[in-house]
């Protein structure tokens, strides 16, 4: 197949088909734990530990989405206490070296990336957005105060500074 095929393989559906897989390998989690999943069957707690900074909800959230695909198999185990593990499918297995040149063209290209004109204005957008510190400044609106009615025999000034 010539290059000229492969691009309009992404342009035939109006790029239906990779926009949906993108959707459900692209988050922040999915192809972390399909690449902690590569060589081993692991239990919940132990594929939690290998994947940093993971909450328990968004790994019970995303290996239910795995298996809905039919890239992760779930494997329930009826013992005291319950053993359920997880594992690769065969079709995952096939995803990997894909995920893997991506991972290595990002790392390779990130740099370059940056530094192309097309790339000037999200930089500049994200610099505008640093403080002193290099931290992402995060601007908050002040908090909006609702105020009760007073109870009955009370009374009540606003802000509380104006009362000392």
């Amino acid at each position: 197949m010539s290059d000229y095929e492969k691009v309009c393989l992404i342009r035939g559906d109006q790029g239906r088909a990779i926009r949906a897989l993108l959707d459900r390998v692209a988050d922040k989690w999915t192809l972390l734990i399909i690449a902690t999943l590569h060589d081993s069957r692991l239990r919940f707690t132990d594929l939690q530990r290998s994947v940093p900074g993971i909450s328990q909800r968004m790994l019970s959230r995303t290996l239910g989405h795995l298996a809905e695909d039919g890239l992760v198999t779930r494997t329930s185990y009826p013992e005291v206490p319950p053993r359920v593990e997880y594992e690769l499918t065969p079709k995952a297995r096939t995803l990997l070296p894909h995920a893997i040149a991506l991972a290595d063209w990002a790392v390779k290209n990130i740099d370059a990336a940056a530094a192309e004109p097309a790339f000037e204005g999200s930089l500049r957008a994200l610099s505008s957005g640093l403080g002193d510190s290099g931290a992402i400044a995060v601007h908050r609106q002040p908090a909006k105060v609702k105020l009760r009615p007073p109870k009955s025999g009370t009374t009540r000034t606003w802000p509380p500074s104006a009362a000392m």
